[in-house]
């Protein structure tokens, strides 16, 4: 069987087709000029040699065919790449130019949610909260206009590794503390690319002990832990245990004060009557030091702003 021939021998043989010439070198006067192939060249003076370009005219033309600025990039299915989600980017390997291809922020954030999805699959927040905006949030009562100014500076100031406080949230059912928190998520999402994890944190208390069986409580801990936004969502709704309160939620608040990590809590329970539930197990037990800690954390890593208005739900 006849080999098939490479791109290069086709080329030549191409060649000798004056139309086809013409278009060749036009589309090589296309690619030697373009800005990020000269960046490229420039980068690597003395290094790139006229053969190497000669051998890569198909590589740097599939470059250069590519979107490599994501901030025109709407959404990750509408990337317009060969590789949705990858940017291509022009190295030398081995004594040739070849393409490497890396995730760009767009596919790091979604690949972040769906290792969050896949690790804790009982987290799910209702829709309205994963689709909450700045925008639609009310601030006519007590306490709303201190938290979506907290929220919105914390959002337009946050950067990796700064130390940053989180808000404690606390007021009535339905007011829209949850809203709020998915508001501060999809913000950091669509101007920081940053990813951050909502847990409604009694369905996660709940997946901790059943995760005891499967041997995965420690890998879905060290998720919580070490997310960059933390928000720990209807704390003191969970029947408090001894272990859920010393082995789950005490080494979570540990971590993230240790690392300086930013933490947000919405809560019916102001810090008093949160420590207050966190002292009696749901054995009859008393443990007001433990409790102490724990609040001592949160006090920490927080700031509390009362939220008041009418109950949305109803």
């Amino acid at each position: 069987m006849k080999a098939v021939e490479n791109i290069n021998e086709t080329l030549k043989r191409l060649s000798s087709n004056p139309d086809f010439r013409k278009r060749y070198e036009e589309m090589k006067q296309e690619i030697i000029t373009h800005p990020d192939v000269r960046a490229f060249l420039d980068a690597h003076r003395g290094e790139v040699t006229r053969s190497m370009i000669e051998k890569s005219w198909m590589k740097l033309y599939e470059f250069i065919s590519q979107e490599k600025n994501c901030s025109r990039c709407k959404s990750l299915g509408e990337c317009v790449n060969m590789m949705k989600g990858y940017v291509p980017e022009l190295v030398i390997e081995h004594g040739n130019i070849e393409i490497h291809y890396k995730r760009c922020q767009k596919k790091i954030l979604e690949d972040e949610r769906n290792k969050t999805r896949r690790l804790i699959q009982s987290m799910h927040m209702p829709k309205k909260i994963l689709a909450a905006s700045f925008g639609d949030f009310f601030l006519e009562q007590t306490g709303r206009l201190d938290a979506y100014d907290f929220a919105h500076r914390f959002v337009r100031e946050y950067e990796p590794g700064k130390k940053m406080k989180g808000l404690y949230l606390f007021g009535n059912f339905g007011v829209g503390k949850s809203y709020l928190l998915g508001a501060i998520a999809n913000e950091l999402a669509d101007r920081k690319q940053v990813s951050s994890l909502i847990v409604y944190v009694p369905e996660f208390f709940r997946e901790m002990k059943d995760s005891i069986g499967d041997h995965s409580t420690g890998e879905k801990l060290d998720m919580v832990k070490q997310v960059p936004v933390l928000m720990l969502d209807d704390i003191g709704a969970e029947t408090n245990s001894s272990w859920t309160r010393d082995e789950v939620l005490g080494p979570i608040l540990q971590y993230r004060m240790q690392e300086d990590l930013p933490t947000f809590f919405t809560s019916n329970f102001s810090y008093e009557d949160l420590e207050y539930h966190f002292t009696y197990t749901q054995r009859g037990e008393k443990e007001e030091l433990k409790a102490a800690r724990i609040l001592e954390r949160i006090k920490y890593l927080s700031v509390p702003v009362r939220m008041e208005g009418p109950n949305q739900r109803a």
